[in-house]
């Protein structure tokens, strides 16, 4: 591995350091912000969120963090699927405010983590949280939401069952898989936008779509920011921090595999240069901003390993093209407007596969990392943290309340580093 700021990597087209043509630099940013587009507007929808913000707070957040990791890592900071159980239940219960401190909390830890990281180093990180942890947690806010993937590909706002929500359900399902098995090339990195609008448009034939909403909007229009203070009572939620924050901790590693794979892809060392510190506390710096404006907790994206590998274009300009535009897009009423326009039963149709696909990469933690579940442990365990998070067994303690997966993940980490190994005859 190579240091980012003396080496030119011969593999890409451009390097890390390298600006692209002003002609060049629109085109390939706009093309990396609509690999990232599709996931980071579902989770606000999925949680009732304002789509706009976390289109503001993921623009800012990456340019946050390339700041912080001193413009050597092209990574994209986009709304993360890993908090959306706990922000689902908080919106039923404390609204915004409750996801603000609690997304704030996230960030904390990322922060805290980071400079434990600079004075002792990382290897603790892996005895905490090793697979056998990691992999029924990611398993567990996939399974979580099948219910609720269900309900939105089904029934309305009332309850009642409609077949034309489970048609359009069905067919954006079908769409999306075909799209991620037979595109090639920038396509093959869409195929959850793709499906959005393939089964929009399958909506809007069945006549389950309102355009009056988008023609009233305006093309400039100020997201509907969230302040905590300012736009509602300062009050502290506890709970939601609690429900939150141990989340961070699983969030982690997939931001640790994300460098993991972008040190393969860019021939670095990013653990080295800038630090892992560094691109802990970047990232959890995105979160705090997200947490001031109304936006949810944000994280690396895989999507974004996806383009730099397929395209060879490293450039942290390309990203930092990118998340201008997230930043400007986010000022479009109309876009906003047209996002909320979305019909439930498309949502659904995506959700399936989506959360399916959350939950077989937990499964597919356990069987890359060859989890031994002959040993006692390691299956009391994955038992243990699969029925109590996708169960949701909360715990309630007066006015606050934690939900199952936050339980479900502190109670993983302390088994962990109490049960003994049995010893192999």
């Amino acid at each position: 591995m190579k240091s980012p700021s003396r080496y030119r990597n011969p593999d890409a087209l451009i390097d890390i350091w390298e600006r692209p043509s002003w002609g060049q630099w629109f085109g390939l940013s706009l093309q990396h912000l609509f690999s990232m587009f599709g996931s980071t507007v579902l989770v606000p929808i999925l949680v009732g969120l304002n789509p706009g913000i976390a289109l503001f707070s993921s623009g800012v957040g990456t340019l946050m963090y390339i700041l912080i990791t001193r413009g050597k890592i092209p990574a994209y900071m986009g709304s993360s699927f890993s908090f959306i159980v706990p922000m689902v239940a908080l919106m039923k219960t404390t609204g915004y405010p409750g996801i603000a401190q609690g997304t704030m909390a996230v960030g904390l830890v990322y922060l805290i983590v980071a400079l434990v990281v600079a004075q002792f180093g990382s290897d603790w990180i892996n005895r905490a949280l090793p697979p056998v942890v990691v992999g029924p947690m990611v398993m567990v806010i996939g399974l979580s939401l099948a219910s609720s993937a269900a309900q939105k590909a089904t029934v309305d706002s009332n309850g009642t069952y409609h077949w034309q929500f489970f048609l359009v359900a069905m067919l954006t399902l079908l769409l999306t898989i075909g799209f991620n098995l037979y595109l090639k090339g920038f396509l093959a990195l869409i195929p959850i936008l793709l499906g959005i609008v393939g089964g929009y448009l399958i909506a809007v034939v069945a006549g389950l779509v309102n355009f009056q909403p988008v023609l009233e909007a305006a093309w400039f229009q100020l997201p509907k920011f969230e302040f905590p203070g300012v736009s509602y009572p300062l009050h502290f939620y506890w709970g939601a921090v609690v429900s939150l924050a141990p989340i961070a901790f699983v969030t982690m590693t997939e931001h640790i595999g994300h460098i993991t794979v972008l040190n393969e892809i860019t021939h670095r060392d990013f653990f080295k240069d800038p630090g892992l510190n560094h691109t802990l506390a970047g990232d959890g710096l995105a979160s705090i901003i997200a947490s001031f404006v109304g936006g949810p907790p944000v994280t690396s994206y895989g999507e974004n390993v996806g383009v730099l590998a397929i395209t060879r274009v490293h450039s942290v300009y390309v990203l930092i093209g990118a998340a201008t535009f997230a930043i400007i897009f986010s000022f479009v009423g109309k876009l906003s407007a047209l996002i909320d326009s979305i019909p439930n039963p498309v949502i659904g149709g995506i959700s399936f596969l989506l959360f399916g696909v959350i939950a077989s990469s937990g499964l597919r933690i356990l069987i890359e990392k060859h989890v031994d579940f002959n040993q006692k442990r390691n299956l009391m365990i994955a038992s243990a943290i699969l029925v109590i998070g996708i169960g949701n067994d909360y715990l309630k303690v007066g006015q606050y309340e934690f939900s199952g997966l936050a339980v479900a993940a502190v109670l993983g980490i302390v088994l962990n580093l109490i049960l003994p190994y049995e010893k192999k005859a």
